[in-house]
């Protein structure tokens, strides 16, 4: 066993070839037979003619297999580098067990610029070989794909592509024709997203006289164009459109909007006042009108209700105070906060609620609806009899609701009105079963047990007798309409 290793390390740190020293023989015969042999080594790995020799690799694979390749890309080029020169190294020592050297290239393809063998080439060597210039040929795109990018696309195509979501350069089309071609093509698509980027392409290159007269024979184009204007907010061209177009209520109308950019109170009233003179519609006039003189009675609110908070004057402002200014806010809320802090002031006064409901002309159902709401968050609740009472000329009074007394028994339950005040309501409701289901639900038990007294309905009556509770009022009342021959 000894043996076997002594021969064995004797066999690896055995070489052919001497060392260099001083003393070597420097006759012309010893360096002839070196000569020789090098260029005998050199033939044996340059060697291109035995085409037909099978290559292979260290592990036996043939090289240029695809398991040879993945191998080959997985290790690194350093290490490729180091396989590469110990194969060179080793020279006549393996040339006995390989028949051809690893590496695929030659002397001659690395004078050339170029590989005999393009089919035997690793991927770490393509990579490792930078100093290689390649001269295998790119391998070209589809025809098909080039010409996404051509100019030889027509409308009909284009606006299929745009449709498809792909990128197309509209500016091929040049004249006017073309260009409300494409137009056309992309109406009759039916998608609103290229006709507006057709639309914005025109807008660029054509002259406003020309696209407002082409688009008004195109009212599906005219109709995206409008909506894409005032989405953006370009007022300028939408108005110089609408003119042109002879669209005069319009036009004030989107005059009209620009109020609302105006932040400053008294700029917005001013602004308003001019637009009375616009040429709206009859009824339109009058909405302008209402407008301006609602904000102006607001400005007039706002200022006195701001200066008897801060002096603390007024009780309703002490104990509950004002949570938002008034100003800017629609007619409807105006007249809720007239109700909650103005109730009770004559009818002369701008915050006077009747004097709101005189000048704008508010409907009674609006009118009460909106009272009895402030009213009895307040839990004002003689305001709210007050304000459901009416009286006729002969001097009688009745209860009257315009909105109901269904939704007046709701209001008043919301903001946690007593059974008592619940319960003289839900007796005013007109349908039967209405009033059985509201005095059923928020136990006006008094209003049950008259109902079905009316009805006579012992039935009901007897049952109902189980949810009172046991020796209360409710409970004799029921006993007494049941002994009742």
């Amino acid at each position: 066993m000894s043996r076997a290793r002594a021969d064995e390390e004797e066999y690896w740190h055995s070489s052919k070839f001497r060392a260099f020293t001083f003393d070597d023989e420097d006759d012309e015969l010893s360096q002839l037979k070196e000569s020789k042999r090098a260029v005998n080594s050199l033939r044996d790995i340059v060697d291109d003619d035995d085409d037909d020799l099978e290559r292979v690799s260290w592990s036996g694979e043939p090289v240029g297999s695809i398991s040879w390749s993945i191998k080959e890309t997985a290790s690194g080029s350093t290490s490729s580098l180091e396989g590469r020169d110990s194969s060179l190294q080793k020279g006549s020592s393996s040339y006995t067990a390989l028949p051809k050297q690893v590496s695929s290239y030659s002397l001659s393809s690395l004078f050339k610029g170029r590989n005999k063998l393009p089919s035997f080439q690793s991927l770490s060597d393509a990579f490792t070989d930078t100093g290689v210039k390649n001269y295998a040929p790119e391998l070209r795109r589809p025809k098909a794909e080039y010409k996404d990018y051509s100019s030889d696309w027509s409308p009909k195509d284009t606006v299929r592509r745009m449709q498809r979501g792909k990128v197309c350069s509209l500016e091929r089309f040049r004249s006017l024709q073309d260009k409300l071609v494409l137009l056309d093509e992309a109406v009759a698509g039916h998608d609103g997203n290229v006709i507006t980027a057709v639309l914005i392409f025109l807008k660029r290159t054509l002259r406003r006289e020309i696209l407002f007269r082409e688009l008004e024979v195109r009212q599906v184009a005219l109709c995206h164009l409008i909506h894409f204007l005032r989405e953006t907010g370009e007022q300028k061209l939408l108005l110089d459109l609408l003119r042109f177009l002879d669209r005069t209520e319009e036009v004030a109308l989107s005059q009209y909007r620009e109020h609302l950019n105006i932040q400053d109170v008294e700029k917005r009233r001013e602004f308003l006042k001019g637009c009375i003179g616009l040429p709206f519609s009859a009824e339109d006039t009058s909405h302008i009108q209402d407008h301006y003189t609602l904000l102006e009675r607001q400005i007039i609110i706002e200022a006195n209700d701001r200066h008897l908070e801060m002096a603390g004057q007024s009780e309703i402002f002490r104990k509950y105070p004002r949570k938002a200014s008034i100003l800017n806010m629609p007619l409807v809320t105006t007249l809720f906060y007239s109700c909650f802090y103005h109730y009770t002031e004559a009818e002369g006064t701008f915050s006077s609620p009747t004097n709101l409901k005189k000048t704008f002309k508010i409907p009674d159902k609006q009118y009460v609806l909106t009272a009895l709401a402030a009213r009895a968050k307040l839990r004002a609740w003689n305001d709210v009899d007050a304000l459901l009472t009416t009286k006729n000329w002969l001097g009688y009074t009745k209860k009257k609701a315009p909105i109901g007394f269904h939704r007046v028994v709701e209001m008043l339950q919301r903001n946690n009105a007593p059974v008592q005040v619940l319960q003289e309501y839900v007796r005013l409701v007109e349908d039967v079963e209405t009033r059985l289901n509201l005095a059923t639900k928020y136990k006006c038990h008094d209003v049950v047990i008259e109902t079905y007294r009316d009805l006579k309905d012992r039935i009901q009556l007897t049952a109902y007798k189980c949810k009172v509770e046991r020796g209360s009022a409710e409970e004799e009342k029921i006993n007494s309409i049941l002994n009742n021959t």
